[in-house]
């Protein structure tokens, strides 16, 4: 039965994830789990950026450290990220964190629309560290966030900052680059 209901959720997420990379035509996906919401999408793709994102040893206190998601100010995911929490990435479990005290020891730091007012000193207090910042407010990579989500009508989409990425010390997979729809600081 728990072999089961993992299937399910996995399914759902890679229902989701094939909504928001527009391919909801592919017989089977779009009728089996009904229309995914903008969040789900993007709940969907903040769990896969931690398949295709290489952090330092550093960025961890030891082989058993929890790969931390956080969300900053308003949680647009509801129930959808918490959902994912336990799953393992890269023999790391997936821990959920909303309103972080602390935002260097979050691995992914989602910044909501809510904290747009001070994007900026967000931004500049993790600079150097070895997070991935994610967002999806109009200007977010440009003022040194690493990924942001984009709205194509009903498609989500996103663009990178490779920069700011290598800035601080992560790798972000050339798979993953490639499905950007643009890449600041690709050679």
């Amino acid at each position: 039965m728990a072999l089961l209901r993992k299937f399910r959720k996995t399914f759902r997420f890679l229902c989701a994830v094939a909504c928001g990379l527009g391919v909801c035509g592919v017989p089977g996906v779009a009728h089996a789990q009904g229309v995914a919401s903008e969040y789900e999408v993007k709940a969907a793709f903040l769990f896969n950026f931690t398949k295709f994102v290489e952090w330092p040893p550093a960025a961890f206190g030891d082989e058993h450290s929890l790969l931390k998601i956080c969300v900053l100010g308003e949680n647009p995911f509801g129930k959808t990220l918490r959902s994912l929490m336990g799953d393992e990435v890269g023999g790391r479990r997936l821990s959920l964190v909303l309103h972080p005290e602390s935002l260097e020891t979050c691995h992914v730091l989602f910044v909501s629309r809510s904290e747009r007012e001070r994007l900026g000193p967000i931004l500049a207090s993790v600079r150097n560290a070895p997070v991935l910042t994610v967002g999806d407010t109009p200007g977010f990579i440009d003022q040194g966030g690493m990924i942001n989500f984009i709205l194509e009508g009903s498609k989500v989409r996103f663009d990178v900052n490779q920069e700011a990425a290598e800035r601080a010390g992560l790798k972000i997979s050339s798979r993953l680059l490639a499905l950007a729809k643009h890449v600041k600081g690709r050679p």
